[in-house]
């Protein structure tokens, strides 16, 4: 098993090892799930356990039908590095700065792909903890920026990279490091498309290059040969829409959270806020980022439980992105074995957990949903019931094999859209209801 270039090994005691590594490790999920629960307010009335944010938050995080999935069928450790995302998290909500700051450092050595959220963490904690006060009106006094706090949260990161980076710099393998953290030759999208902005793109540049085909505006022999849809990770050129640098990509995602985050910097403190702006950098992240994985998208599901539990719009929106994003994680489990099982789970999860308990803890006499958005919900059920048990079925199945994963991917990507653009707009909102007062 220590082999590295033993690719092929397997062994019943090291499946063993490797689930019961996962189960341990998500012990730090869990009691980050009990300490997030604490941050949220309590509902006055009966004291009916049931119906109190606390559980239901504990049941959204604990219960998450797409961590689940990606740890203990897809064999990751992703519980492991949300209990340090939601601990961080929390402690930033407990005003307890210093700890937040040092737990996401940790989480950013651990895996880089928090870089998502770190320009919410930096803006917040600069905002909060290196200007120890407000004006009356809630914007900044200048004059009590503290260069001590800043020296002690610069500290903080140094001292964690340096024990993470120090012996690769020793070594001289830092270049190494760099390279496999930053893999830009490995393309703009995954080999299954993550529900994002570039699989809507990608699908656009398809269609005009089918359109041109037929038209005779183009001529096939010249065109790409299906280098997007053939399951590999790789560069590739589009047909007929510009193709896409990792330059591009990182001006789109630094675009799409810029305003985010000055509206954030101008606004009175907030705990909540910050919040709602780690939100739209994850999704801002993860729909214009460079080979973008699809399990990304539960970086902004599990936060936003927090939400969830706490205002009626963001218990709306979490629905959509709930169910759009785990769905997306299909692919991953392919297996005709496996299909009842994610079935339902994903079934138990979207109907009996989050849909009934959030309406009655928002006390609800309608769905939390809009029309359309019921409408979209029940198209996603199309789509997987084709996907799923149709196509196989069919003779396209030879033909196009990988048409039920751009199916999938560029109707999940609509929604995330969706709600990446709802969350922009209750940020933008709440802004302005702090100007009016």
């Amino acid at each position: 098993m220590l082999q590295v270039e033993n690719l092929n090994y397997t062994s019943p005691a090291t499946v063993l090892f490797q689930r019961l590594s996962v189960i341990f490790t998500d012990l730090l999920f869990i009691y980050a799930v009990r300490e997030c629960c604490r941050c949220v307010q309590a509902r006055l009335g009966p004291r009916d356990v049931l119906n109190q944010p606390s559980f239901i938050l504990a049941v959204l995080l604990l219960w998450n039908f797409g961590l689940l999935l990606v740890d203990h069928f897809h064999f990751q450790y992703n519980g492991f590095l949300f209990g340090f995302l939601l601990l961080s998290v929390t402690r930033l909500l407990q005003s307890r700065h210093l700890q937040g700051a040092l737990l996401f450092a940790v989480l950013l050595n651990l895996k880089h792909i928090y870089l998502y959220v770190a320009p919410a963490y930096g803006v917040f904690l600069l905002r909060s903890y290196c200007f120890t006060r407000d004006r009356p009106d809630g914007s900044i006094r200048w004059s009590s920026f503290s260069p001590m706090r800043l020296l002690a949260l610069a500290g903080i990161v140094v001292s964690v990279s340096a024990l993470s980076f120090g012996p690769f710099i020793a070594m001289g393998q830092l270049s190494q490091v760099v390279s496999r953290l930053f893999p830009f030759k490995r393309g703009l999208c995954h080999a299954y498309w993550a529900p994002n902005f570039w699989a809507l793109y990608n699908a656009v540049d398809k269609m005009l290059a089918f359109l041109g085909v037929r038209l005779k505006l183009l001529q096939e022999a010249k065109l790409p040969r299906a280098s997007m849809t053939r399951g590999l990770v790789q560069e590739f050129q589009h047909s007929v829409l510009p193709s896409i640098s990792p330059f591009v990509t990182l001006v789109c995602t630094l675009l799409s959270i810029l305003p985010a985050l000055v509206f954030f910097w101008r606004r009175r403190r907030s705990s909540m806020a910050f919040l709602r702006c780690l939100l739209v950098c994850a999704l801002a992240s993860f729909m214009f980022g460079w080979h973008v994985h699809e399990k990304a998208i539960l970086i902004a599901i599990l936060p936003l439980s927090i939400l969830a539990v706490e205002s009626r719009e963001d218990a709306g929106i979490f629905l959509v992105l709930t169910t759009t994003g785990h769905y997306s994680l299909f692919p991953l489990i392919f297996t005709p074995a496996e299909l009842p099982i994610k079935v339902c789970l994903m079934l138990i999860f979207t109907i009996f957990s989050p849909s009934p308990a959030l309406r009655k803890l928002h006390r609800a006499q309608r769905s939390l949903l809009r029309p359309l958005e019921v409408i979209y919900l029940l198209g996603l059920a199309a789509v997987a019931i084709v996907c799923e048990f149709i196509f196989p079925l069919s003779s396209w199945q030879q033909k196009l094999p990988f048409l039920p994963l751009l199916v999938t991917s560029v109707y999940c990507a609509v929604g995330v859209s969706y709600s990446f653009l709802r969350l922009y707009v209750t940020l933008l909102r709440l802004d302005d209801k702090t100007k009016q007062q």
